[in-house]
């Protein structure tokens, strides 16, 4: 299969999460290079449980999960918020780091208890996103790409854009949050935008 039978292929692509806000930044990136996103929610699945150590583990169990109940391609991202003060948590359980039900605002609450009394020159961290993109469940050769964003923990939630940590994830060198930044902005600076470009690197050469 070329490159180019291989892309054409997965234009229509599953991906492996019901999170509108997933759906919505990777919809965006994923638009210029003619593909059309999914959510695994319009064909009524449950999603993969994530028993995976890192988030590559889990990205690979939830594509692959994703494709097989769908018999086509599919898509995962597994990202969260690693705090170097907190000794890389939440990591891989930021979306539940507060409990399964939690909200966001919840969420964000937790960390910003627990970094109360770190002081600002200790408050690094960092967004991490593993994309891995399955043309079928026992695809042998996945198409996994990283994304890493460097910033710190503010001390207080601010900005209306984004979702899940977004409003407490300082961008020094933009001096706001990463809620703050508009969309496309954000695509540009964002661990999720930098693993699609990855990604689509990786596609476009055949690595």
């Amino acid at each position: 299969m070329t490159n180019q039978e291989r892309d054409e292929g997965m234009r229509e692509t599953v991906l492996a999460s019901g999170n509108p806000g997933k759906l919505s930044e990777l919809s965006a990136l994923l638009e210029p290079l003619g593909w059309h996103l999914r959510s695994q929610a319009d064909f009524g699945i449950v999603g993969a449980e994530e028993t995976g150590l890192s988030f590559v583990e889990n990205a690979i169990l939830k594509a692959r999960h994703t494709a097989d109940a769908t018999g086509r391609p599919a898509l995962a991202d597994d990202s969260g918020i690693v705090v170097t003060a907190l000794d890389g948590r939440p990591g891989i359980y930021s979306s539940r780091y507060a409990g399964t039900e939690a909200s966001d605002p919840e969420m964000r609450q937790k960390v910003l208890d627990e970094m109360a009394g770190v002081p600002d020159g200790e408050r690094e961290a960092l967004f991490f996103c593993a994309l891995v993109l399955l043309q079928h469940p026992t695809d042998p050769c996945p198409v996994i790409a990283e994304g890493r964003w460097h910033g710190a923990i503010a001390r207080q939630a601010t900005g209306s854009y984004g979702f899940g940590y977004d409003p407490i994830f300082w961008v020094p060198e933009q001096r706001c949050t990463a809620a703050e930044l508009a969309p496309a902005e954000k695509g540009k600076l964002s661990h999720r935008g930098r693993a699609l470009r990855e990604l689509r690197r990786r596609l476009e050469t055949g690595e």
